[in-house]
């Protein structure tokens, strides 16, 4: 899951009042070729429709930082480069009839914000989502300051994403 999505799990189970809580590490081969994103919102949606299948009360929160909120943001159907690479590498959104089984959705430092396409207000995760992007950082906003990319595991966003995710369960 990486440092800022075990941090993101560890701040909210013990905000469900005792309630069960699995993860699950998108498969895909993370790296600077930006094309491998596709593979991981493929693998997140299998898993989000084996998981309605199988737990279908159960409520998922998706959760992704830089590259995974690249794969949250084609899982809502929202280019996460903007108009900037148009479908190249996209995968196909997340079927409809599997929206109402995420509960909650929250990234860190995504790319989508800095081309206006916060996941948490365009694509079928509005209004569940929320987005969340340092001062400064240049892969969400116009900043310059690569080092604001770096610490998302260690900031307060990690309990603001938390406490919002919770509020949706």
């Amino acid at each position: 899951m990486g440092r800022v999505g075990q941090a993101f799990a560890n701040s909210l189970a013990p905000q469900l009042g005792g309630r069960t809580v699995g993860t699950y590490g998108v498969n895909y081969p993370a790296s600077y070729d930006f094309l491998n994103t596709a593979a991981g919102a493929t693998d997140a949606t299998n898993r989000i429709a084996m998981m309605a299948q199988q737990c279908p009360g159960t409520r998922i929160v998706l959760g992704g930082y830089s590259q995974g909120a690249a794969v949250i943001d084609m899982l809502a159907g929202v280019p996460p480069l903007g108009n900037k690479v148009g479908d190249i590498g996209s995968a196909p959104p997340l079927p409809g009839g599997l929206n109402n089984n995420v509960a909650a959705v929250a990234v860190f430092g995504n790319p989508a914000t800095k081309f206006g396409n916060p996941v948490s207000a365009a694509g079928s995760f509005a209004g569940k989502a929320i987005d969340l992007c340092a001062a400064g950082d240049p892969i969400c906003s116009s900043g310059r300051n690569p080092f604001a990319h770096t610490h998302y595991e260690s900031s307060a966003f990690i309990n603001q994403a938390a406490s919002f995710a919770a509020g949706r369960i």
